[in-house]
């Protein structure tokens, strides 16, 4: 339910439309420490999946404009591993979103720079659009990890055994994950994610992934220290109360829910998160941000 408070932290005070912060915190005390950066979700806080081309989510576009015109940094943060970056950035830029590729962070990128760097040949579970991005290595050579990725219907159990087959024969398995999701929301439905497949090889295989994505510290780090802002300075905006807001949490950022894309009335209240906020949409968190700028 959802609570008014009164934040005091100028002249005027702000009204803010809140849910209760975490365990003995007072509303709105989430804006009461400077926020000098903003962590955006992509799919369902920017836009809806679907089978189609997906829909914009009515405000986004503003709210998106509106922290850019007010100077606040921000970055995007997205597990979304079906499609090669760019043709995401293209998606987002024909809905009206106005972005820069410098701007938009995903596991991708990160992982081919892993497989450069520590000359790793993967065996690869993605999905077929995203393969040519990530195939390093020399054509041949025997696979020294196993790059998991959202394939959606290339989890078969044949091509699930093939991974599973591939770590045990490894001197030193590992288990690269695009991201560690339970589950996201496409095409008005609830689908499994990539941790579901990769807690199975984990199991299986006695191995620990290696989460490249929400919500490892690193990746967060990684879009904190491109806007040159703290974690304690940050905010992170989605609709995963895991990845998202815990994530963000562990890494010493305020966590806000919104409940557009795959929330679910029924996730609330968490057995052990509790978002610092939930708000209706990405506009009601960006209302509320920008309102107590420039009063800490």
């Amino acid at each position: 339910m959802g609570c008014k408070a009164t934040l005091s932290l100028g002249p005027s005070p702000v009204t803010l439309h809140c849910e209760p912060t975490r365990k003995g915190g007072r509303m709105g005390e989430w804006l009461r420490s400077p926020i000098r950066g903003v962590l955006l979700d992509i799919t369902g806080v920017l836009y809806e999946s679907s089978a189609e081309h997906g829909t914009v989510i009515p405000g986004s576009v503003k709210a998106v404009n509106r922290l850019r015109e007010s100077g606040m940094p921000f970055r995007l943060v997205t597990n979304e591993t079906t499609t090669p970056t760019k043709v995401l950035l293209d998606k987002l830029r024909s809905f009206g979103y106005q972005l820069e590729e410098r701007e938009l962070f995903s596991p991708i990128p990160a992982v081919v720079k892993l497989l450069h760097q520590e000359q790793l040949v993967p065996h690869l579970l993605v999905h077929p659009k995203v393969e040519g991005e990530l195939r390093v290595g020399e054509k041949g050579s025997p696979a020294s990890c196993v790059v998991l990725g959202d394939a959606e219907d290339n989890f078969s159990y044949a091509n699930l055994n093939s991974a599973f087959r591939a770590l045990m024969v490894m001197p030193r398995p590992r288990l690269i994950t695009l991201g560690y999701g339970r589950y996201y929301k496409h095409n008005q439905q609830l689908q499994l994610d990539v941790g579901v497949y990769a807690k199975a090889l984990e199991f299986a295989c006695g191995v620990e992934s290696e989460v490249v994505g929400k919500p490892s510290p690193a990746f967060f780090n990684q879009a904190l220290a491109d806007m040159g802002v703290q974690a304690k300075e940050a905010v992170m905006v989605g609709d995963d109360i895991s990845s998202d807001v815990e994530g963000a949490q562990k890494c010493g950022m305020r966590g806000v829910l919104v409940r557009t894309g795959k929330f679910t009335s029924s996730l609330l209240p968490h057995p052990t998160i509790t978002p610092d906020c939930v708000v209706d949409n990405l506009a009601e968190a960006v209302d509320q941000i920008l309102a107590a700028k420039g009063k800490n």
